[in-house]
């Protein structure tokens, strides 16, 4: 009996350390980052008091980025100038080896000027993606030598505070991010 008292409170206790106030428990943590842009380091914790909208794709996919980043592009270009200025709109390659930082600004650039291309090491692109919930997978190399990246389509929202407030899926559209981004400022 007392053991089962006692472990119940260590599984209370346990849950309890995880609850962080008005953080949707389902959620994955998400996490702080230093990742590299064309621009220079891109720290995440300089960012507190924006809303980021953090999107793990690569400039090589087809056609599931494309479209999750004109969602996030037209999210961005539907805000007022005032909200744009509190909003910062991150592609993190998930394809490390062949996105540098300055095709991911070019790239980046045609769905939104104020979009950012961010890399890092593949280590670290690993442990972000885990913390966020996201998944990637390189698929083997074709014959000549090209390669696809499978990945998680969904768009991550941070509110300012830092903390992943909602995740939003590729079907949602640009009407769910800009309404996601309102109701954070």
């Amino acid at each position: 009996m007392k053991s089962r008292i006692l472990m119940a409170a260590v599984l209370a206790a346990a849950l309890l350390a995880g609850c962080q106030p008005g953080r949707d428990p389902r959620l994955p943590a998400g996490a702080d980052f230093v990742l590299q842009t064309a621009d220079g380091p891109l720290e995440s914790k300089t960012l507190r008091g924006k809303v980021l909208l953090v999107y793990f794709g690569y400039t090589n996919c087809p056609d599931v980025c494309p479209a999750s980043l004109a969602a996030g592009g037209n999210a961005l270009k539907a805000l007022s100038p005032e909200e744009r200025k509190k909003v910062r709109l991150v592609m993190i390659s998930v394809d490390p080896e062949r996105d540098s930082v300055r095709h991911l600004k070019e790239y980046t650039a045609f769905f939104h000027p104020e979009m950012v291309g961010a890399t890092g090491t593949p280590e670290e692109i690993a442990a972000l993606a885990k913390a966020f919930g996201a998944g990637y997978i390189r698929q083997p190399a074709r014959a000549d030598g090209s390669y696809a990246v499978d990945h998680t389509t969904s768009t991550y929202v941070v509110g300012p505070d830092g903390r992943l407030a909602q995740v939003i899926d590729l079907n949602a559209g640009s009407d769910a991010i800009v309404a996601a981004v309102r109701k954070l400022l």
